[in-house]
C-alpha cells in the first residue's frame, strides 16, 4: 500500500502547498481586515454611539422603510399591517 501512495507523492505535495498558500492568504486577509476595518469601526462609530454622538442603531428603522415601486418592478411585500403568522397560532384557535 505504501508503494501505491508514494507514487502520488508529488501531487500530494502540490495539493498541500496550494492549501498552505491559500490558508496563509486567508489568514492574513482576516488579520488585515480585523486591524484595518473592525477595530477602527469600533473606535469611531461604536464609541460615538456609546457616548451618544450618533443615534443608536435600530433594526426597526430598516424594517419600516417603504419600498417604492420602480418602473418594471412590482412590490409584492411593502409595509405590512397586522401581526403576521408568527405571532398567533395558525390553526384558527383564539
Amino acid at each position: 500500500m505504501i508503494t501505491i501512495l508514494s507514487a502520488f507523492w508529488p501531487f500530494y505535495q502540490f495539493l498541500w502547498t496550494c492549501f498552505f498558500i491559500v490558508m496563509f492568504l486567508v489568514g492574513f486577509w482576516c488579520i488585515f481586515m480585523f486591524f484595518g476595518w473592525v477595530i477602527p469601526l469600533w473606535l469611531t462609530e461604536g464609541l460615538m454611539e456609546y457616548f451618544g454622538k450618533v443615534k443608536p442603531f435600530d433594526p426597526e428603522d430598516i424594517r419600516r422603510k417603504e419600498v417604492n415601486e420602480q418602473e418594471g418592478v412590482e412590490v409584492i411585500f411593502s409595509n405590512p399591517k397586522g401581526n403576521g403568522p408568527f405571532l398567533h397560532d395558525s390553526h384558527g384557535h383564539h
